[in-house]
């Protein structure tokens, strides 16, 4: 429907706005694809839920938009023709990956698929899915609302070991326990993919369906152009068909020529009747493919920082990342601190939405050249889902094994006010594809051929405006996979023990986070100017009446602060200010923890 509306010039979006703009022309098109051929149309309300239509300020008309799709298409089909009610998925992103809770978006399916059902469909078809549970919270949906027979579709991404692999397979078992009555796939690949997706999906005795692509489309003016010709399509409906498939159709890209071509094939096979059904992989082939991804503690490959945990006092130590290409002020720092035994240096991500290079680049940097650890801080704001699995990727190929995972300042406050702030997900929701890596997967399921092995950490800040809230945000990092957790600077024994009393449940190392004031104007500063920073008055009182030797002060704070909190702490987190690295040395060497020459 949207590649035949965008050929008629009606691209505007969502396509669904036309059932109300102009039902003639969607009409017309329904009619054109039963003329080619087809037996089942689809209403064209695969976008009006609510959630997707609140993209478009369409929020208030999911019932005026769904019932005309549905009178327009039995208009068009009359009696000889079934029409589907189209329910895609909502566009968002559910948790625990992102924010929308399942609850919300059962709830928009149900509302759709009640008006679905209420203006007369003879069946739906759940259709274009990603995430299987999302999937699953439209089949919950349907089966709430309506006893109609239901056809779930998921999509599969073009990737050869999962299209080879029994991961269609395994998709097809959970949806057959769901209850539906159609399991298939449709849209992203083309028919050549889909037929090895279908062939993987097959089991004795189940109804599949198969709406392929046609091919994978190029951008021109903005609008997606297919170059899968009808002949083309027609040749892997024969496969398909052979490979046991009970509905097919096309998706994106096709016209009423594809659907033409598509029946004559069906017609010429359903005059051979004995054509023989492709197996699917045997449950040996499963055992195998499973074997053979490595676990990240059989291959040896965790972090020092990570096995040291539990058994000493660990220390990194946050690095400032200057602006530009000239790093040696960074690695001369790692450097010096490299020997006296630091375990780690922290290497933040853009922060305060500030350009800096890449974190992932300046952490292998400092590997490479000086063989200590990275920490290496990754934040949500700055890449996409897509993105952001791909830099970990990278970054675990470059040997960076611990990342501590933030969501980052939104850009509007940084240097390009102007630029967009991603966040796609949030920390959690990046803590859970760094957990899901570490098990073999993407954020969606889908094989990665092997398994990272990252170290996952966490922060949390113990003097929040809302401390309630803050916890809870914490739980939402630990329940999605977080090893450790990285305090904001803390300054006082009361809110250590405060946070250390609340956490304690989970049982989850802490490394105390300590910033040495340089004196009073700074304390000042960070107390008023920073968001999250709240710095006690006896500390400030402190630096003030020490005059000219304040800095003198804020480094024995820091050391008596450390003395008093080690053996409650896994470790400590250091932020010398302003490059002032070698207080770090005095600092440790005044708690008994670190040795000149070490390293």
């Amino acid at each position: 429907m949207g590649t035949v509306l965008d050929l008629y010039e009606y691209p505007e979006l969502p396509h669904e706005i036309q059932n109300a703009k102009n039902p003639d022309i969607v009409e017309r098109i329904h009619r054109e694809y039963i003329e080619a051929g087809s037996e089942i149309i689809q209403t064209n309300t695969f976008s009006a839920n609510r959630l997707r239509l609140e993209q478009f300020r369409l929020e208030d008309r999911v019932k005026e938009l769904n019932q005309k799709g549905v009178e327009i298409a039995r208009r068009a089909a009359g009696d000889n023709v079934y029409v589907a009610g189209s329910v895609g998925p909502t566009g968002k992103v559910l948790e625990p990956i992102g924010k929308l809770k399942l609850r919300q978006a059962r709830d928009a399916f149900k509302e759709q698929i009640e008006t679905l059902a209420g203006a007369g469909v003879d069946a739906l078809i759940l259709e274009t899915f990603v995430s299987l549970t999302e999937l699953d919270e439209a089949i919950t949906a349907a089966k709430e609302a309506t006893d109609l027979p239901i056809i779930a579709q998921k999509t599969f991404p073009e990737d050869g070991a999962i299209l080879s692999g029994t991961f269609p397979l395994e998709v097809v078992e959970h949806l057959l326990a769901r209850g539906v009555d159609v399991v298939g796939a449709n849209c992203t690949v083309g028919p050549q993919r889909m037929f090895s997706i279908i062939r993987s999906m097959y089991k004795d005795g189940v109804a599949m369906s198969a709406q392929p692509a046609a091919g994978i489309p190029t951008l021109l003016n903005g609008r997606s152009i297919y170059h899968a010709t009808p002949d083309y399509l027609a040749t892997y409906a024969r496969e398909l068909l052979q490979a046991g498939v009970t509905i097919i159709g096309s998706c994106c890209g096709s016209t009423p020529a594809h659907i033409r071509a598509i029946r004559t094939v069906l017609e010429e096979f359903n005059a051979q009747p004995s054509v023989r059904v492709k197996e699917a992989p045997k449950p040996r082939q499963r055992e195998q493919a499973a074997a053979a991804v490595p676990t990240a503690e059989a291959d040896g490959s965790r972090s020092q920082f990570a096995r040291n945990i539990g058994k000493k006092f660990l220390v990194t130590v946050e690095l400032d990342i200057p602006r530009g290409l000239d790093m040696t002020p960074v690695i001369e720092g790692a450097r010096y601190l490299h020997q006296y035994g630091i375990d780690a240096i922290n290497v933040t991500d853009g922060a305060r939405a500030r350009l800096r290079m890449s974190s992932i680049a300046v952490s292998y940097a400092i590997q490479k050249q000086v063989g200590i650890e990275a920490m290496t801080h990754m934040a949500t704001r700055d890449r996409n889902m897509i993105g952001l699995q791909a830099e970990l990727l990278g970054a675990h190929s470059l040997g960076l094994r611990n990342i501590l995972c933030i969501t980052g300042d939104p850009t509007n406050i940084g240097d390009y006010p102007q630029a967009t702030s991603v966040f796609d997900i949030d920390s959690p929701g990046l803590i859970r594809a760094i957990r899901s890596m570490n098990e073999g997967k993407d954020l969606m399921g889908n094989t990665i051929e092997g398994r990272t092995s990252f170290l996952i950490a966490c922060a949390v800040n113990a003097m929040a405006d809302n401390m309630d809230q803050e916890i809870e945000k914490l739980k939402k990092k630990i329940d999605a996979g977080t090893d450790i957790i990285f305090t904001q600077p803390i300054y006082d024994l009361r809110t250590l023990e405060t946070l250390l009393n609340r956490i304690q449940r989970w049982n989850i190392p802490l490394m105390l986070g300590v910033l040495p004031l340089r004196g009073n104007k700074h304390a000042e500063f960070l107390h008023n100017e920073i968001p999250g920073m709240a710095i006690p008055r006896e500390v400030r009182d402190r630096l003030r009446k020490a005059g000219d030797k304040a800095g003198e002060a804020g480094i024995d704070m820091a050391t008596e602060f450390i003395s008093k909190t080690k053996k409650m702490v896994a470790g400590a987190y250091l932020m010398p200010p302003f490059k002032k690295y070698e207080i770090v040395p005095r600092i440790l060497d005044g708690v008994g923890i670190a040795t000149k020459g070490e390293g």
